[in-house]
């Protein structure tokens, strides 16, 4: 009785593995949501370096001097990979003054829109994470953000 069991669970067990086989499904060998190019990696970095950098001005932890000075480099590096990134896709048409200033243009945005979000709301004391405005604690890291500003509209 117990090798009857035995050998059906072998059975209904080889079924189970070989049921995908058998079916013709398959595992695709490449995902389908590809890997970012070198030039989409190296933009990806430089604009959450550049994130960083406006992150650590807001929250006063750079000074002038070094905020404008590691802008202006990370803003050359995040060009040139847009340039890069541009090239790669082959979007790039027309004369060089024109592409440097549709990737000027771009990096204006991404970095407009960090200042949106940045702007959003306090900032937590203990762990510099940005959070949304009327915030009272951290989203991060749960600590206390302090009561929220509270507007008088009777004025």
């Amino acid at each position: 009785m117990e090798l009857i069991a035995a050998v059906l669970l072998v059975i209904v067990t080889a079924v189970f593995l070989l049921q995908p086989i058998l079916a013709g499904k398959a595992a695709p060998l490449v995902s389908p949501q590809a890997e970012p190019t070198e030039a989409q990696f190296r933009k990806r970095v430089a604009l959450q370096q550049l994130r960083d950098v406006e992150y650590e001005y807001a929250m006063g932890k750079l000074g002038d001097a070094d905020y404008r000075s590691l802008k202006s480099r990370l803003s050359a590096e995040a060009l040139a990979a847009i340039r890069a990134e541009k090239e790669e896709e082959g979007g790039i048409h027309g004369d060089a003054a024109a592409v440097a200033e549709a990737s000027e243009a771009e990096l204006e945005r991404e970095i407009a829109l960090l200042r949106a979000r940045i702007s959003g709301g306090p900032f937590c004391s203990d762990c510099g994470r940005p959070n949304p405005a009327g915030a009272r604690f951290c989203a991060h890291c749960g600590a206390s953000l302090g009561a929220p500003a509270v507007s008088d509209s009777s004025e």
